[in-house]
């Protein structure tokens, strides 16, 4: 997990699909189970469709995960105390990962709660959310070699944040696709503990109507780096792709200092995002 975001490498050659997904995600430093090539997961190019539920199951209190969880494409959603799909900070997640954990074959429906917290580093992997409540996904962990990794799923009907960063370390979103949205990635702009934080997003697709690719606080170092991503209708290029803030650990809302490429806190040229 050491290659910074700005030396990532575009690949020109794909002498097979399995080959070229791993050393895809091998070059933005994703290795072992991280590296799937299940069907469900979409390759370069139209977003893949949507799963179908092998069945559902209510969730009246948090799941908790270490080591690997395989929801074998079941319907998980809230009830009970789980059972808001509000926008209130503060609220219990689905699931609760440990450090290290793995969730796969996960498809979240509604009431959603707030889906998934990573206490420390984690994988999400084929994980879908069908209407997001406060968050799909927070990532927690207090370490600054934490890797948090998104690899395939998706998220739709999110008002506001789709995966919230509020920890430190490292999150790779990998072959993910999202619609319907307010911010794909948010690095937290006022938690009371802030930290340098690094986001890669690689090879995602992107549907509109949506607000902001990614949200970083170049106050506090953080960096991001987008590589291959589509976006669909959205001629009009109404969506952010990279934004920039002032953060802070008191609580205020943080200020936009800017948008678009910079070589500093947002790292991409014009050939990294296209409109389809």
């Amino acid at each position: 997990m050491t290659a910074p975001a700005e030396q990532l490498v575009r690949h020109r050659r794909r002498p097979s699909k399995r080959r070229a997904v791993i050393a895809g995600v091998s070059a933005l430093g994703i290795t072992g189970a991280a590296i799937v090539t299940s069907t469900m997961l979409s390759s370069a190019g139209a977003a893949a469709s949507w799963p179908t539920a092998n069945g559902s199951k209510a969730v009246s209190s948090t799941i908790k995960v270490s080591g690997t969880y395989d929801g074998k494409l079941t319907k998980f959603y809230g009830s009970g105390d789980l059972g808001g799909d509000s926008q209130d900070e503060g609220q219990d997640p689905i699931f609760e990962l440990a450090d290290g954990a793995t969730l796969k074959n996960v498809i979240i429906g509604t009431p959603a709660a707030d889906g998934v917290h990573c206490t420390g580093s984690c994988t999400l992997q084929n994980v879908w959310w069908l209407d997001v409540g406060e968050d799909a996904a927070s990532f927690k962990g207090k370490s600054s070699s934490a890797v948090y990794t998104v690899y395939g799923g998706g998220a739709k009907n999110a008002s506001d944040k789709v995966l919230q960063f509020n920890g430190a370390g490292r999150l790779v979103v990998t072959k993910f696709q999202v619609e319907n949205f307010g911010k794909l990635v948010r690095s937290c702009g006022n938690c009371k503990t802030q930290y340098k934080r690094t986001i890669i997003i690689n090879d995602v697709d992107i549907t509109a109507p949506g607000k902001s690719i990614v949200g970083v606080n170049s106050n506090y170092g953080d960096t991001a780096a987008l590589r291959k991503i589509r976006i669909h209708g959205d001629s009009s290029k109404k969506i952010k792709t990279c934004t920039r803030f002032k953060g802070n650990n008191t609580g205020a809302e943080p200020t936009e200092i800017g948008t678009g490429a910079d070589g500093t806190s947002c790292n991409f040229s014009s050939s990294d995002i296209s409109y389809e």
